[in-house]
């Protein structure tokens, strides 16, 4: 099925009111209608192709189109002051349908940038900053979407920009990258289409090698199997139509209409392109992306000889018979392909990281599994940093002393002793029985070297040199890479995410693969079912999205154009994978999810960083190696219920006495406004308690823990004893919380019961530290006499480990 919204704007029956025609009848499922355009602009997806009428008429009046741009844009205004439409079915569909107009009418392109730029100037002198970042953001999708901007309006938009280096984050931010962007595609037009197009499509191009790729992950435990199904479906048919070549072939056209506006023959072009074989499309491919990042990286280089140069292209092209020839009409607009964008169910803890490996050196590119030499030692990837605090783990020495020979080895037949055995301690330095095995094509050293081997990368170290010939110095490692990851569900999924980034981050500590060649972006898209999925949520004080969505909310809070774009997808994709399949499916081109992802990947560039919190959790049993973990949201505790009868009995007597709960020792650092420490210890009686990670208001600090503890008080009175729960709040970054009666309790994470830990009787929750701050920590302090931290690299390096969620304008001030 198509992922179209029911109750959506579509464009292609977009009506304007006319004198004489009547009203639908039928109910409006958008809750666009006013007296200015009482016709409803909505359809049903189960509709069949609208008819040429619904259509914008070209011969329309441009004042009446102006005013129609303008009371759309004004309608988006009026969203992101609160008043949403009618129907709450129209949420987040108003720039998504403002931007398909466009698409349909590509001539209207310079109308909507000259409505957005007078907006943004309007927002600015009266001061509604809230106004001003989405509409940036939907005057620059616009601007890289259309046939041709006049350097006029272009330099307009760009004196806009460089205003807003004089405000404080994220404008300045967001107004230096866009007023960089714009004085490329000032110099060469096009430029901006042209990299998108071939970073996304992974298009070859040696002046502009970079590549892009979408992974969307989805959880099957917290998605229903329609959903994912959907999903899958929507982003498949995105892929249908986008050929190499027919990308090629836009990227040719536009930019040629963008240098050359109305002297470019569209048609001619598309005629020309469509004969050549593909060699021949490739060649001139090369030519034009060559010119135009040549133009846009030469300082002398002006808008006039960049025409000049894909003029000559442009005749090339057509050939001599129609050279001079190319009749002059309107503007033709070219398709914006989707993105690369693939799929995942996340069933395995380091499927993110194979895939992202994957990515950076396909299977197919590199030898096959069979061919990788067996004596190459195999790199297995271990969490393993010696002496990090943060990652210890146990190691045994063990010394050799047989000959090195296979055939000196003992028998397969003897067995080796387990570590921690006695027999292992007795004999703790003879050599242990190895065990070969052969190395994953994934954790090979090859496989990994092999990734190395694109441009920018380093070369092969060499095995033996001239003496007295310096050796060459290495090529520095260049991103040419980027992942963005788009995680689909609710809190629960971030909390994987926040295991599998802490995982990658200890790897990459341990042997340096994927950072020094892959741009790695987090983005997300809350979606939560209205059915109970299989996970249970009833321990919960409260189940509600807005529970399992408080990244979502956050987001939101900190940037408005995220809660209208965003978080309105929350309820409406599971909505559209129930809907049913339209009949005239074959007739619909524009899917609406893929479209508002490739809108956020592409405009959201704007990270808010979480902190990730370590717990470290201790059991009843002193022998059961406590265990550790991470969480980015929540830790909850409570008391633990399948308890043996003599402890039962006991525990009865005591809440009869003491009230219900377990006794708790809390320990923990307060947040003082001086940013002093301040320990502090206190013994209650409690039921339970639940740790915060991520604030219920925007003003309140992002890097600090809520802890709400619920008390249990006794109230002695002259009717006897009586019990009340009161609530205890603190402020902390570092706490720990031990059960002084030795009853356990457990421990759930990001609130996920997959998470959960049974028979606790300690816990320690702390800033999780980054695993190379850590490493570089260990190497400083065993070389300092001092023993003094944060000396030489280490103060420059980040300490803690932040993840962080892309938006459109970050957090605003």
């Amino acid at each position: 099925m198509v992922l179209y919204p029911e109750g959506s704007c579509d464009p292609g029956s977009w009506k304007d009111a006319r004198e004489g025609e009547t009203q639908d009848p039928r109910p409006c499922l958008c809750g666009v209608r006013s007296s200015s355009a009482p016709i409803c602009h909505c359809r049903h997806p189960a509709a069949t192709k609208p008819p040429p009428s619904c259509r914008l008429s070209p011969a329309m009046d441009s004042a009446e189109v102006e005013s129609d741009i303008l009371r759309r844009v004004r309608t988006l205004l009026r969203e992101l002051d609160g008043h949403h439409p009618a129907c709450q079915c129209d949420r987040g569909m108003l720039r998504w349908t403002l931007h398909k107009k466009i698409d349909q009418n590509p001539g209207n392109s310079s109308v909507l940038v000259r409505i957005l730029v007078k907006e943004l100037e309007r927002a600015e002198r009266g001061d509604f900053r809230h106004y001003i970042i989405p509409l940036l953001h939907t005057l620059m999708y616009a601007l890289i979407k259309a046939p041709c901007i006049s350097d006029e309006l272009c330099g307009r938009v760009y004196d806009f920009c460089k205003k807003l280096l004089t405000l404080p984050k994220p404008f300045c931010t967001i107004g230096l990258d866009y007023a960089v962007r714009l004085k490329m595609e000032r110099t060469a037009p096009g430029m901006l289409y042209q990299r998108m197009v071939i970073s996304e499509q992974s298009l070859k191009s040696d002046p502009y090698p970079y590549q892009e790729k979408i992974f969307i992950f989805a959880d099957p435990e917290l998605l229903s199997e329609a959903i994912c199904n959907a999903l899958v479906t929507d982003t498949e048919a995105a892929q249908v139509s986008q050929s190499p070549r027919a990308c090629m072939c836009y990227v040719i056209i536009h930019t040629m209409q963008a240098a050359l506006g109305e002297g470019c023959d569209v048609s001619g072009l598309k005629a020309s392109l469509q004969d050549m074989p593909s060699s021949n499309v490739e060649h001139w491919f090369q030519q034009v992306v060559t010119a135009v990042e040549c133009a846009g990286s030469e300082a002398g280089t002006d808008r006039g000889q960049h025409a000049a140069r894909l003029e000559k292209i442009h005749h090339s092209i057509l050939g001599s018979s129609q050279a001079g020839n190319a009749p002059l009409g309107r503007m033709q607009g070219t398709p914006l392909p989707n993105p690369n964008i693939s799929f995942h169910l996340w069933t395995q803890d380091d499927q993110l990281w194979k895939e992202l490996v994957l990515f950076i050196r396909p299977l197919s590119q590199s030898c096959e599994p069979d061919c990788l030499s067996q004596d190459l030692d195999s790199f297995e990837i271990q969490d393993i940093i010696s002496d990090c605090e943060c990652c210890e783990q146990s190691r045994f020495s063990v010394l050799s002393t047989d000959s090195g020979i296979e055939r000196d080895l003992p028998a397969a037949g003897e067995e080796p002793f387990a570590p921690g055995s006695a027999e292992a301690e007795h004999s703790r330095l003879h050599r242990k029985g190895g065990i070969k095995k052969k190395p994953s094509p994934l954790e090979s050293v090859a496989f990994l070297q092999a990734g190395g081997n694109g441009p920018g990368a380093k070369p092969p170290a060499k095995l033996q040199r001239r003496p007295g010939t310096p050796p060459e110095p290495a090529a520095p490692l260049q991103r040419l890479h980027t992942a963005r990851i788009l995680l689909l569900g609710d809190d629960r999924i971030l909390g994987r995410l926040a295991q599998a980034y802490h995982s990658l981050r200890k790897r990459e500590t341990r042997r340096v693969f994927l950072t020094s060649r892959l741009n790695l972006q987090f983005y997300y898209i809350p979606v939560v079912t209205g059915q109970p999925n299989t996970l249970d949520v009833t321990d919960h004080a409260a189940s509600g999205h807005e529970e399992l969505c408080e990244v979502a909310g956050y987001l939101g809070r900190a940037d408005p154009w995220y809660e209208s774009n965003i978080n309105t997808l929350c309820h409406m994709i599971p909505k559209l994978a129930t809907m049913p399949s339209s009949p005239s499916k074959h007739l619909v081109t524009d899917l609406f999810i893929t479209d508002v992802i490739a809108y956020y990947v592409r405009m959201g560039i704007q990270p808010v960083c979480f902190q990730v919190y370590a717990v470290k959790v201790f059991f009843n049993d002193p022998a059961q190696e406590p265990a550790e973990d991470v969480f980015l949201t929540e830790l909850r505790t409570q008391g633990q219920d399948n308890i043996s009868h003599r402890e039962l009995s006991m525990t009865k007597k005591k809440m009869t006495l003491d009230g219900p709960g377990l006794d708790l020792t809390v320990t923990y650092k307060k947040v003082v406004l001086s940013d002093r420490v301040k320990e502090l210890a206190m013994s209650l009686r409690s039921t339970g308690l639940v740790m915060k990670a991520i604030p219920a208001e925007e003003a309140e600090d992002l890097l600090c823990l809520n802890v709400n503890i619920t008390e249990i008080v006794r109230i002695n009175n002259l009717s006897g004893r009586s019990f009340s729960a009161v609530a205890n709040r603190l402020k902390t970054r570092n706490i720990k919380i031990r059960s002084t009666e030795q009853r356990p309790f457990t421990v759930c994470l990001d609130k996920d019961s997959r998470r959960t830990y049974r028979n606790v009787i300690s816990v320690e929750v702390s800033p999780c530290l980054e695993p190379s701050y850590c490493l570089q920590k260990t190497r400083t302090m065993k070389f300092n006499l001092h023993k003094t931290e944060d000396v030489g690299l280490v103060k420059y390096m980040p300490k803690s480990l932040l993840l962080p969620i892309n938006t459109f304008a970050g957090v605003i001030q």
